[in-house]
Parts: C-alpha cells; sequence; structure tokens
C-alpha cells in the first residue's frame, strides 16, 4: 500500500459497461504432489519437515477439488482435518468415505488438542511468526502452531542455538507423531515425552512461549494496551498503515476507515507463506486494527522504484513473479478472489520473499460482486467492469499487469494513454508492449492473461509451473 494517485480508483458504476451475456467456469484446482519425508527418528533434524525454498506445491492433505464445492467453511475444516499423512489416500468423490490402501481412518477421533486455551498453543500463525515470537532464544525454549503446509496437522517450534527448529506434528489414525516410532494420544502427552527426552529433537523441551491472546468471536482480539502505536508507513485507498510494536515485534497495523471485520474474517480463513498472515485484531469503538506481520522492505512497486535496474537482478524478477503466482494460486484453490491484485499490494520480506496482502476488496468468488466499490480500472479485468463478474480469471488479467510491472520496475501500466480511454483501448484487444529486458517467455504469459474471453486465460497452477521452470533456468549472477 503506497500513497499514489487516488485517481486509480474510480467509483464503479454498474451499468456503465455492463452487459448480461457470458459466463466462465471457476477454477479447478490440481492435485499437488506428495509430502517430503519426514526424517528418521533419532537424526538431528536441522532441516524442517515443512516445505521452503526451493518451492514445493501446496499441500496434499486438502480435500479432493470436487468436495469443497459441496461443503461450507466449518464441513470443509472438518474433513480437512481428517485426511491423514498416509500414502496413496483415496477420498470418494462424494466425501462419504475416507480410505487409506492398508487401514481405514477413524473419523471419530479425538482432536489432539485438548484446548485452544493451552498456554503453547498459538493456533494459526506462520513459520515467520513464531520465529519471531520465541525470543530470546534460549534452549529448549518452543510453542505448538498449526501447520501451514499440512492442514490439520501440527508444527513444533523449538529454540536451539539461536535458531528455531520446526517439526512436523502427523496425524496417523487416532494418534500423532512426529518420528513415526513414537505415537501420542494428544500434545500434551507428546509434550511431556520430549520434556524428558530429546528423543531425536534438536533439545528436550524445557520452557513453553505462552500464547496471551484472547480468542473471541473466532478471531484473535489482541488487548489495545498491548499494542504500540508508532509512525504511518503507508496509505492507501481505504485504510492507513502504521507501524506498531507488539510483544516488543514490529508489526503492521492497518487503520481501517469502518468498524468492518470482513477483510479480518476472510484473512483469519487463509494461510500460506505467500500471503501476509493476520496475527490479530484491536477492536475500539468505531475503528479496527488489523495486525498483521510486519514486511521490512515495504511494497514490491516501491522496491522496484528505489533499486531499479542496478540493484533489482533478473532473479529477483522472477522471484517476485513466482512468489505471487504461489499465493494466488492458493486464493485460487480456495476460491477467493483478490480483486485488487497491483505491485502496490505485494509486499516484501526481510529475506526477500513477497506476499500478497490488502484483502479488503477480496471476496469468495461466489460472491465476488463490486458492491459499488471504487476498482482500479488499469488493473481490472474488462468483464469485471463491463459484466459486473469477478473470478480467478479476472485476477489473472490483474497479475499480468503485475507482470509488466515488475519487469518496468515499478511504471505505472499503459504509461501513454488517458485513464478515460484504456478501457476502449483494452475492448479494441490493445496489449501493452513488452517491457525492455523482459523474458519472451514472461511476455508470453502476460499476453495470455489479457486474453478478453476469460475462458482462454491460464490459471494460475499452470502461469506458477511456467514460472518455476523459468525459475530454475536463471543463472545465479543475473
Amino acid at each position: 500500500m503506497t500513497s499514489q494517485n487516488t485517481q486509480r480508483y474510480q467509483p464503479y458504476n454498474q451499468n456503465q459497461y455492463r452487459q448480461t451475456d457470458g459466463q466462465w467456469d471457476s477454477s479447478t484446482p490440481t492435485t499437488p504432489p506428495n509430502p517430503p519425508i519426514v526424517p528418521a527418528r533419532g537424526i538431528k533434524r536441522f532441516t524442517t519437515n515443512e516445505v521452503t525454498r526451493p518451492y514445493a506445491d501446496s499441500s496434499p492433505w486438502m480435500a479432493p477439488p470436487e468436495l469443497p464445492q459441496q461443503m461450507d467453511n466449518n464441513t470443509q475444516l472438518e474433513c480437512n482435518s481428517r485426511l491423514r499423512t498416509q500414502n496413496n489416500m483415496n477420498v470418494s468423490q462424494t466425501g462419504e468415505n475416507f480410505r487409506n490402501n492398508d487401514h481405514d481412518v477413524n473419523v471419530n477421533c479425538v482432536s489432539p488438542l485438548r484446548s485452544s486455551k493451552s498456554p503453547w498453543f498459538h493456533g494459526k500463525i506462520s513459520r515467520d511468526d513464531a520465529e519471531n515470537l520465541l525470543q530470546p532464544k534460549t534452549d529448549g525454549l518452543f510453542l505448538i502452531r498449526e501447520s501451514t503446509n499440512f492442514p490439520g496437522d501440527y508444527t513444533l517450534c523449538v529454540c536451539f542455538q539461536n535458531k528455531v527448529e520446526h517439526y512436523r506434528v502427523k496425524r496417523q489414525a487416532c494418534e500423532i507423531t512426529i518420528d513415526d516410532e513414537e505415537f501420542f494420544t494428544n500434545l500434551e502427552d507428546l509434550i511431556d515425552h520430549y520434556k524428558n527426552d530429546a528423543d531425536g529433537l534438536c533439545t528436550k523441551l524445557v520452557k513453553p512461549l505462552t500464547n496471551d491472546i484472547i480468542s473471541n468471536d473466532d478471531l484473535c482480539i489482541i488487548p489495545e494496551k498491548e499494542l504500540e502505536i508508532c509512525e504511518p508507513i503507508g496509505k492507501g485507498e481505504f485504510c492507513e498503515v502504521k507501524l506498531g510494536l507488539w510483544k516488543k515485534n514490529r508489526v503492521a497495523v492497518k487503520v481501517l476507515k469502518d468498524s468492518s471485520e470482513a477483510e479480518a474474517i476472510l484473512m483469519k480463513s487463509l494461510h500460506h507463506e505467500n500471503l501476509v498472515n493476520l496475527l490479530g485484531i484491536v477492536r475500539k469503538k468505531d475503528q479496527i486494527y488489523l495486525v498483521t506481520e510486519f514486511m521490512s522492505k515495504g511494497s514490491l512497486v516501491d522496491y522496484l522504484r528505489s533499486r531499479g535496474r542496478q540493484h533489482v537482478t533478473k532473479k529477483d524478477q522472477i522471484n517476485f513473479a513466482y512468489d505471487t503466482s504461489s499465493g494466488m494460486e492458493y486464493l485460487e484453490q480456495m476460491h477467493v478472489v483478490h480483486r485488487d491484485l497491483a505491485a502496490r499490494n505485494v509486499l516484501i520480506a526481510e529475506n526477500g520473499r513477497a506476499k500478497v496482502s490488502d484483502f479488503g476488496l477480496a471476496r469468495k468468488e461466489k460472491n465476488a460482486t463490486s458492491e459499488s466499490a471504487k476498482l482500479p480500472i488499469k488493473w481490472t479485468a474488462p468483464e469485471a467492469l463491463k459484466q459486473n463478474k469477478f473470478s480467478s480469471k479476472s485476477d489473472m488479467w490483474s497479475f499480468g499487469i503485475l507482470l509488466w510491472e515488475i519487469y518496468s520496475f515499478g511504471r505505472v501500466p499503459y504509461p501513454r494513454i488517458p485513464l478515460a480511454d484504456v478501457v476502449k483501448h483494452v475492448e479494441k484487444g490493445y496489449k501493452m508492449e513488452a517491457p525492455e529486458g523482459c523474458p519472451s517467455e514472461v511476455y508470453e504469459i502476460m499476453r495470455q492473461a489479457w486474453d478478453l474471453d476469460p475462458n482462454k486465460r491460464p490459471y494460475f497452477r499452470e502461469v506458477k509451473s511456467k514460472l518455476y521452470q523459468l525459475m530454475t533456468k536463471q543463472q545465479p549472477d543475473n
């Protein structure tokens, strides 16, 4: 979010471009590959059991593509938590049985988490958030969080030698395990075991990091007195963003201009390494503060403009594109439409990872109407402007514009066309030329993303695969 020309967003007139015909299918996610193999017991785990770079596809333990369309969110979450980490899991198309080739999974198992108020349990926080919270990193300090890469599983985060090791806690049948040798009925028993004996971990568990967040209405409510508000760091069309301090860690505080919690509720349901993570909210009388992880290198558009060709390498560019496509692929699988994808709404972490942010206009795909919102004309697909139709394919159009921003080092799209004339040119089939130095393969992705027929645009999973191939071919010194 940056303080750019507010003319970018224009009041949406539903009848201005409306047409009544034309439909397209929503995206259909593919089945990801198998997860990494868990190390044998007794081996010191310097590498994590969760997916890190080089990148891998999303978790294979999600419900099949057909199933989420038939269920509400609560049912889907329940079913996801029952799929266990066994090979060759077969799920019927009707979702009536969850069967393993070796044995049946008992869907009536009790959750291994006895209480969400367990002091060491921190819920749905990201890997980076866990590492930020574990301070000081004394040997044996630990917490447990929900796994971001394997929904339904957990992750044990342990400090050792000033680092944090992350161990995946898998569920098999009605038990949980880290090493496939020691099995426990609940997390309390697992913690007690590893307090007495490291048994293959980097160290014994010594002290839990307690969680002081209050859970209320299924949102994490942060007491206002715990949050220190510092200087402004950004301003958008619908909010102001300030730097904050919470538990001695820097956070971003998004000050909403109204008291709606819709954005927070949606963000709480989304967990991916390439999406900015919601830590909690602060409720005030007439305002809501969204507290998110702090992205120290700011927005992608500012990063590109301030560093330019001298400092932003081709490798950086393809990594930014891949990271964004990975986050958008996840939204595509979750049937969420962002509706405001642009370089200004992608943030860069300290480690250089790009994450999609700003979900103020995001909606579930079935509810993704304009609601008389102001829309960024130069980034919005023509069918969204003309027919009020938003989908992952309209997000793909915006992604094509974002790619153009990356390879033009942050230039404003359609640089020689007045804003009022952009729609007319696009309707006639105009496509921007490739930025200087842009690889032909990347420009071809842009052109496909800007097809006037949404059905002919690629899925994010397809674009992610192409970008990964380009990323692996990229020379390290470029």
